[in-house]
């Protein structure tokens, strides 16, 4: 299917769910009300490390309207999204091990009543020493467990050698050294978790209404804690008002819900309040990293050296998968033919990281970056002739074994100097005008479940009659990036309809079929490729009845914008309605279904063909790429830094619905520019978080916004469904290190330690300007 014939795909339309969410008519989860229903609260820890030596709830239970009290001793069973590492529990079990973690909870029949029953808890603890600090916790590891199967502290470490790295920095003419640290932050959807729960005890039968990305996974974690068969567990999401990542495994709300609805037999409603969003977490993890870059006389990257240390809280979650993904996002989009990795996810008593937008790459692209604009300086080159020099071309496999079957990165970053002036203003503006420029990718899905498993990763049911018309059942995850439109586009591509007429069954574990959910930016890619099969089965009955009544053969048809025509004698078109109702009236309703694996390349080092640990994480059947010229302003007096303009240049294949990728695109800038300049979860020294409020926990406003200037770059991929790749998490990637870059140019002071708040802008013209007078 050539990208130009497209009648549907690569059209700007209404998202499907657009209107309901402008006029305020959508459904979230909080907004349900069942007959019946009860409300629950969750009684948190005052300590972010304590043993748990009695919980008394006798006094809860007695009071009027509460129907029911549980603790973590009700559902043991422990649950977590990687399954080789799960270790978290619904409710804590005999310890806490952050501030803020669930001890029991409570189902009343007002949230009033519930919140005066936890008050009535009776909780006796016996606080231990807390670990704030990942060094510290695992130098106190002797005499400090946070968890007492997990010796030093360390959830996992790993060691990657790709070629022979300290070979080939032997032979560099240019080589940089640095330390680099990212900031604690949290993902800030707009709605908070909030989860429905009604259990039928006749026909025991529970159904789960969540705001989650990925219903497959949380229906598994619920079979587990609930120690349900999954056939017993329907779960649906309603309209998700965000999630980054962050709703991407169960919640505390999921199991509380189900378990008290269970245990009253009444529907069941938990909804965290926005300290709880804090608390609770699972945002983005602090990196402490060492990056090494060598380069040959030409400029060309011959290895790069990466030690990591995470801090990753105090459960395990996405930790393991996280780590590793750093570890592979230094092999693009660059060729680097050498490299080693050192990494260690280490627990502390923090609130639990997990995964956030672009998972894995902001944190190693921020160094990178940074110090590929410091040995372009060292070279006396720019930045862009070096990025150039050293990009990727479509057909590039790495010495880890990424294989590239596409890319336009090269024109992403030719396209930003361009259209941004970088060349003719970097170096050149008054002092505190600057502007940077940096470059990104990301995946567009993974090669592997996170567990053990070979069934396809999607699969679409597209079902045809003439009461419904073409309906498709998926139960991919629509969390506000706009899926559902772009599986309806392109179903009507393939159909020969417009994108109106197809409705879509998502986000529902019953109705809809298989999904792995929305993460890793796979869902337009993994279901594009099963829409293409099952609509591909559907055609070629239509065809035949469509040659048939047209009286020629069904080769010789096309079908578009509702209508089969034959090739070669145009006069000779019939409605794809009447040949529906043909086919349904004499046959039935039609059917067709379709499934996506992807390819399972396995993570080697090329140069020995030997398997590497962890190596098989980060391989995609494609990759998206982006670039960003970043102009600044940095006020000397204040410190404060204004982002004045963003150019930006993507590769995301064939863009589907190019209005939806343009969103997506802003989206990301604005969402990681807050990381850049001022977003930090503070904790005091007890573990207590600080700024766990949207008040105090800053994110950028439309006060905030910079003028955008955002290109699609002409792209295809042939090697993709309808030639596309992903565009949410691509743009995450090159923010960061373009603000430092330009604030760099702007006052000469580069800045290794994220958020760039005004008072370490300050301190360092300081130290600055104190250098300079002793000169």
């Amino acid at each position: 299917m050539d990208s130009k014939n497209f009648s549907q795909v690569g059209r700007s339309v209404t998202r499907i769910d657009g209107p309901d969410k402008v006029k305020g008519n959508a459904i979230y989860t909080d907004d349900m009300v069942m007959p019946r229903m009860a409300h629950g609260k969750i009684k948190r820890s005052p300590y972010a490390h304590a043993l748990i030596n009695n919980i008394d709830y006798s006094k809860a239970l007695a009071l009027p309207g509460v129907l029911a009290v549980i603790t973590g001793k009700d559902a043991p069973n422990k649950w977590g999204i990687v399954p080789q590492t799960a270790n978290e529990v619904a409710l804590a079990v005999d310890k806490v091990r952050f501030h803020g973690e669930g001890v029991a909870a409570v189902a009343a029949l007002d949230e009033e009543t519930a919140e005066a029953a936890l008050e009535l808890i009776e909780v006796e603890y016996e606080p231990l020493p807390v670990l704030l600090d990942p060094f510290e916790s695992m130098k106190r590891a002797d005499e400090v467990l946070i968890h007492e199967n997990e010796p030093n502290n360390i959830l996992h470490q790993g060691e990657q050698l790709f070629g022979d790295p300290d070979q080939a920095f032997a032979r560099c003419k240019y080589i940089l050294e640095k330390d680099f640290y990212t900031s604690y932050v949290n993902h800030a959807f707009l709605e908070p978790q909030s989860s429905l729960a009604s259990y039928d005890p006749q026909s025991e039968q529970l159904q789960l209404w969540s705001s989650n990305q990925v219903p497959h996974y949380l229906h598994r974690q619920l079979s587990i804690v609930m120690e349900m068969p999954m056939n017993k567990i329907r779960v649906t999401l309603p309209a998700v008002g965000g999630g980054f990542g962050g709703k991407g495994e169960a919640c505390s709300s999921d199991f509380c819900a189900a378990l008290l609805s269970r245990k009253t037999g009444r529907p069941v409603r938990v909804t965290y309040d926005r300290y709880e969003v804090f608390v609770t977490n699972k945002g983005r993890h602090p990196c402490y990293m060492k990056m090494k870059i060598g380069l040959d006389e030409d400029g060309l990257i011959q290895a790069v050296d990466f030690d990591n240390t995470m801090d990753g809280g105090a459960y395990a979650g996405w930790g393991m998968v996280v780590m590793f993904y750093t570890t592979s996002m230094i092999h693009l989009p660059y060729r680097v033919p050498n490299a080693r990795a050192n990494v260690r996810r280490v627990y502390t008593n923090k609130p639990t990281c997990g995964a956030m937008r672009g998972l894995g790459g902001v944190q190693p692209r921020y160094a990178m970056e940074c110090m590929l604009d410091e040995l372009a300086e060292m070279m006396g080159i720019s930045a862009y002739e070096l990025k150039m020099k050293n990009a990727v071309e479509s057909g590039y496999r790495s010495v880890s074994n990424l294989y590239v079957p596409h890319t336009e990165y090269k024109k992403c970053l030719q396209t930003v100097v361009e259209n941004s002036g970088y060349l003719e203003k970097h170096g050149k503006q008054p002092f505190g005008k600057g502007i940077g420029l940096a470059g990104g990718y990301y995946i567009s899905g993974t090669a592997y479940t996170l567990y053990l498993s070979y069934k396809p990763h999607t699969t679409v049911l597209i079902r045809v009659d003439t009461e419904g018309g073409v309906t498709v059942h998926c139960a991919a995850a629509d969390i506000g990036q706009g899926c559902n439109t772009v599986i309806a586009q392109m179903a009507a591509e393939v159909l020969g309809v417009h994108y109106e007429d197809v409705h879509v069954v998502s986000g529902d574990t019953e109705l809809g079929t298989f999904d792995l959910g929305s993460f890793a930016s796979r869902v337009t890619y993994a279901s594009g490729a099963a829409i293409k099969e099952a609509a591909g089965q559907i055609n070629e009955k239509l065809f035949e009845v469509a040659a048939g009544m047209l009286n020629c053969r069904a080769d010789q048809l096309k079908v578009k914008d509702r209508y089969f025509t034959s090739v070669f004698e145009p006069r000779k078109t019939i409605e794809w309605e009447k040949v529906v109702d043909v086919y349904t009236n004499t046959v039935g309703t039609l059917t067709g279904i379709g499934h996506f694996s992807p390819p399972r390349l396995k993570g080697i080092d090329l140069t020995r063909g030997e398997r590497v640990q962890g190596a098989n994480i980060g391989h995609s059947p494609t990759f998206g790429f982006s670039a960003q010229a970043i102009e600044v302003d940095v006020d000397v007096k204040t410190g404060k830094i204004r982002v004045v303009k963003v150019t930006e240049a993507g590769d995301c294949g064939q863009a589907v619905n190019p209005m939806s990728v343009e969103g997506q695109v802003e989206g990301s800038i604005m969402f990681t520019l807050g990381q850049a300049l001022y977003e930090e979860m503070l904790l005091d020294d007890d573990g207590r978080m600080m700024n766990a409020c949207l008040h105090h926990y800053k994110v950028p406003t439309v006060m905030e916004l910079p003028e955008m200037n955002t290109t699609i770059v002409d792209s295809y991929d042939p090697t993709a469904p309808f030639g596309v790749k992903e565009s949410g998490e691509g743009p995450v990637q090159p923010t960061i290190p373009a603000i430092v870059n330009a604030v760099y140019d702007a006052i000469g002071i580069r800045f290794t330690e994220l958020p760039l708040s005004p008072e370490k802008v300050l301190k360092a013209l300081k130290e600055k300007q104190e250098i300079k007078g002793k000169l």
